[in-house]
């Protein structure tokens, strides 16, 4: 297997500072606890695919309802690959959880971004038997797994990269 990629944790500054973006004002104390769940994400087994990711505080989701969740994480990856971005499996067969643009992608270029390239996952439990999805602190959500890409043979991208959502102009 080709080693092309580690996890890290964003600084406490910018994770504190999304989110009280995400929860909201005078969560200091939440903040500083969820700080503490942040971990790597690692793979179960060794014939694993997909990366954890944990979710640092407690989510709650009745059907219909989305959460933003800031992992606390950035990606550094070699060129020419790309890490996606899926819910976990059992999730999303039992509750219908869903990430809310299907497939979150996270190019290599995110790293450097003025936000240290920290991983968002925005997820929906679009549960269709009224079933409330709860995860404590500390469990895992979601899946990240590295895939390799191309390009054309006549690419000139150029452009630079300064954010996430949007942030090239699509």
């Amino acid at each position: 297997m080709k080693r092309i990629a580690r996890f890290e944790k964003v600084s406490r500054g910018q994770f504190e500072k999304d989110f009280l973006d995400t929860f909201g004002e005078g969560g200091e104390e939440a903040c500083r606890a969820a700080w503490e769940q942040v971990a790597i994400p690692r793979r179960a087994t060794a014939g694993s695919a997909g990366y954890d990711f944990i979710t640092p505080v407690a989510i709650a989701l009745a059907p219909g309802e989305s959460v933003k969740v800031p992992t606390g994480i950035r990606a550094a990856m070699e060129e020419g690959w790309v890490l996606q971005i899926y819910p976990r499996s059992g999730l999303g067969f039992k509750y219908r959880l869903q990430l809310n643009n299907t497939v979150g992608i996270v190019d290599g270029d995110y790293y450097h971004s003025d936000n240290e390239g920290h991983i968002f996952v925005k997820l929906t439990n679009d549960s269709r038997e009224g079933k409330t999805l709860s995860l404590e602190a500390g469990s895992g959500f979601a899946q990240g797994i590295f895939m390799e890409f191309g390009v054309t043979e006549d690419d000139d991208a150029k452009a630079v990269r300064n954010g996430g959502f949007g942030s090239t102009g699509a």
